[in-house]
This record gives C-alpha cells, sequence and structure tokens, in this order.
C-alpha cells in the first residue's frame, strides 16, 4: 500500500507582493507611506472581516427564523 500525501501551499500572491514592498520600502527604493505599503494586508484583512460580518449576520437571520 503506497499512500502519497500532497502539501500544497506556499506564499499566495498578495503574501509575495507584501514581501516585495517591505524590503523595497526599507532599502529605500520606493517613498511610499507605510499604508500603501502594507496596504496588500490590509485588503486581504478586510475581505476576511467582510466575510466574518456576513457569516455573523446569515447565522442571525437564521435563528430568528427558527425560533418563529
Amino acid at each position: 500500500m503506497n499512500k502519497e500525501v500532497k502539501v500544497s501551499g506556499g506564499i499566495s500572491f498578495t503574501g509575495m507582493l507584501q514581501i516585495v514592498f517591505i524590503v523595497l520600502k526599507l532599502c529605500n527604493v520606493i517613498s511610499w507611506s507605510w499604508w500603501i505599503v502594507l496596504l496588500p494586508t490590509l485588503i486581504s484583512a478586510g475581505f476576511i472581516v467582510l466575510g466574518l460580518i456576513f457569516l455573523l449576520i446569515y447565522y442571525i437571520i437564521a435563528a430568528r427564523s427558527l425560533t418563529h
């Protein structure tokens, strides 16, 4: 019996872009504000928070429909 386990992973495009922006900022290649440099991470975090808010609203509506 040969069971192969394939592991997929690694860094995403957003993660790689974030690393590139930080390295360029620290090497003084770009003179952007740190807000702009950290924007890829902030946008990703915003999508996660937005998804959690939608899930919370969904569960609240589902719970109310079960009680009525």
